[in-house]
């Protein structure tokens, strides 16, 4: 772990910020009722995660850089992050409804909450940062657990 300004971490960052401004700017009819409903425990582990996660994605830099194997552990990453775009385009193409936003992306379960948060702890391990990896869990226990109990009640509806 060595601390640095990751432009990795900026282009990163981008592809998740990206199609998120896009998703705030016109939020699906109901999200605002589900949002008033989440749990306010989980809230919390999504925002401390953002901000620890956002952080040590720009502050990190890899000490070995691109060398091999590690570079695997970077593509792995971005190849996640690519998903995600794909899970956000389909969401775009497919009419900007609620429940579009929580549609498995083939056998991945809510792409668009856990594909990100994956591809933060595979970026963590290429920077060799526990810090950016326990930022990532904590941000996808909370990411992830409101978006699938939104899930639930969409399916209960």
């Amino acid at each position: 772990m060595q601390f640095g300004f990751s432009i990795v971490g900026v282009v990163f960052l981008a592809m998740l910020f990206m199609p998120n401004i896009r998703w705030a700017k016109n939020q699906p009819l109901g999200y605002d009722e589900l949002s008033r409903r989440e749990n306010k425990t989980l809230l919390m582990f999504e925002r401390v995660g953002q901000v620890l996660a956002t952080t040590s994605a720009v502050v990190f830099v890899c000490p070995r850089g691109f060398s091999f194997p590690w570079f695997l552990w970077l593509v792995a990453a971005f190849l996640l992050m690519l998903l995600y775009e794909v899970a956000w385009a389909r969401y775009f193409k497919g009419g900007e409804r609620l429940d579009g936003m929580y549609q498995p992306l083939g056998p991945i379960p809510i792409p668009i909450a856990s594909l990100p948060v994956a591809a933060l702890v595979l970026l963590g391990v290429w920077y060799q940062s526990p810090i950016t990896v326990i930022a990532a869990i904590i941000l996808g226990i909370g990411h992830i657990g409101i978006h699938l109990e939104h899930l639930r009640e969409l399916s209960v509806h």
